[in-house]
């Protein structure tokens, strides 16, 4: 049973198939991948291009009946007679009819559509508009004069003829389709009538209609290149999806992964301790000889390095366990207010013995009159030594550590490490600031450590608001400094009167 629990904590941590969050983003990717292949020419394209000419022409679909309503009415007012409003019976219908089946085509889905047959529906339906104003081109009006009549129709002609250019650039043919048989009418009515004005705009329109159709022709070449972009959007933002999901479920497993080991940690500090702490208790007794003397030296010095051994196993579990804690977020500040100063000193006595066996100086620098921190005097003591410890290891016999303690810019507080030990290569920081991180440097030194203590430090620094920034230079050592906010330093209050001043003032 453990066993099967084990096996499916180990799935959940390292399964990357998480149908649940990645089905949808699969199916958006096959779709936009498939849209994505298509090209000029290809069914599904062209499908694409249908459907925009049929969005198109619904929203056009009042514009050209409205132009042919007020023509009708204006014609009757001008004594056209009943045949302009057949004609407009006629376009309007021709009209409606193309509007209901490009609704039609728009709602339809984009598989259902057949190019082909949907095409030349589209083209049909052109032309039967393309009737009315075929008609309309063959009016006459007796009370008018011939020339400015033939005017009037010529510039109603241009403007539906620029109107559909507009509306049908995603469909090629549809221009010619609709006005060839229009401008023809025109043609051969101001032929048989053979008077100048008819002839001009006989030739205006002849020569505007391939004008508009090379317009409509560039525009259709805008209209594939926008459904082109618009596929290439398509792709990036679901492969932006993609990568989005595999990012979630990559920080997700990462999450429970860290979880799983601080929950580890967290469980196991109990069965490491009691055991290494009989081990340098009963060490501790054999190594003093509490019990009796030891006739034997060599014992008594594997009994000392035994105490030796446990103790460094305790501080690295200690470390270990500290980390873990803070990465987790269970790290519990007990703060008060306390002062830097004071504690910085007491550490920096603490390590004067070590420092002393190495021939190091440890000089301090602190600045007079700093109020109290609050923060965690534990964490602060523990940062302090960690810094220590490594100015120690790093520092050479007769060098020298400079401790200084004072105001930031902004005015918080901060604490400054510096030794003249061999520095840090640049491009090395990061490596010792992570965990169990160690330089060149530290790996060919004699007092290797475990590579904990600047993350430990970095870590308890940002659970009181502030930060570790660490300078170093090749041959010329390094500095660690531990920056806290102004929102940590308290303000001095002012003295509490005693009642014999109060009682002084009184008299006085």
């Amino acid at each position: 049973m453990a066993l099967q629990r084990s096996q499916m904590a180990d799935k959940n941590i390292v399964d990357r198939t998480n149908a649940r969050r990645n089905s949808e983003v699969a199916k958006a990717v096959r779709r936009t991948r498939e849209r994505l292949a298509q090209r000029v020419g290809s069914p599904d394209f062209d499908r694409e291009l249908l459907k925009l000419h049929a969005r198109a022409v619904i929203n056009s679909a009042i514009a050209i009946p409205v132009l042919v309503v007020v023509i009708c009415a204006i014609g009757l007012l001008a004594g056209v007679g009943q045949e302009i409003a057949i004609w407009a019976v006629i376009a309007v219908t021709g009209y409606v009819g193309l509007a209901l089946f490009a609704k039609r085509t728009a709602e339809a889905e984009v598989g259902d559509i057949k190019p082909a047959a949907t095409r030349r529906n589209f083209l049909i339906g052109h032309f039967l508009s393309g009737l009315g104003w075929g008609y309309f081109a063959m009016l006459g009006c007796g009370e008018c004069e011939p020339g400015q009549f033939t005017t009037v129709k010529a510039v109603v002609l241009l403007l539906a003829i620029a109107a559909t250019a507009l509306t049908t650039s995603a469909l090629r043919g549809a221009l010619i389709v609709t006005f060839a048989l229009p401008v023809a009418v025109f043609g051969l009515a101001a032929a048989r009538l053979w008077m100048p004005v008819e002839g001009l705009m006989a030739a205006l329109l002849v020569a505007s209609l391939p004008f508009f159709t090379y317009v409509a022709g560039h525009m259709h070449t805008s209209a594939l290149m926008f459904l082109s972009f618009r596929t290439e959007k398509d792709a990036l933002i679901a492969e932006l999806e993609t990568a989005k999901s595999m990012s979630d479920e990559a920080r997700r497993r990462a999450e429970e992964a860290n979880l799983a080991k601080s929950r580890f940690l967290a469980s196991m500090s109990h069965e490491l301790r009691t055991p290494l702490n009989a081990i340098l208790g009963f060490s501790e007794v054999m190594a003093d000889e509490v019990l009796g003397p030891m006739q034997n030296e060599t014992y008594r010095d594997y009994a000392r390095d035994i105490h030796n051994s446990g103790e460094h196993l305790l501080n690295l579990i200690n470390e270990i366990l500290d980390l873990s804690r803070i990465e987790a977020g269970r790290y519990q500040l007990n703060e008060e207010p306390i002062d830097l100063v004071y504690v910085v000193e007491e550490c920096c006595h603490m390590m004067e013995l070590r420092a002393r066996t190495k021939d190091i100086r440890i000089q301090k620098q602190v600045q007079p009159g700093l109020p109290r921190l609050f923060a965690d005097e534990r964490s602060i003591r523990q940062i302090t030594l960690n810094l220590l410890s490594n100015a120690v290891k790093f520092t050479p016999t007769g060098g020298e550590i400079r401790v200084k303690v004072g105001w930031t810019a902004g005015g918080g507080q901060y604490l400054s490490v510096k030794d003249n030990g061999p520095g840090i290569p640049p491009e090395e920081i990061p490596i010792v600031l992570a965990a169990f991180g160690q330089g060149t440097i530290a790996i060919k030194s004699a007092e290797q450590g475990t590579g904990l203590g600047l993350p430990i430090v970095q870590g308890l620094a940002e659970l009181h608001g502030g930060e570790l920034q660490l300078h170093s230079k090749l041959r010329e050592g390094t500095e660690a400094i531990v920056a806290f906010p102004p929102t940590r330093v308290m303000e001095e209050l002012p003295a509490v009167p005693t009642l014999r001043a109060i009682g002084g003032g009184r008299r006085a």
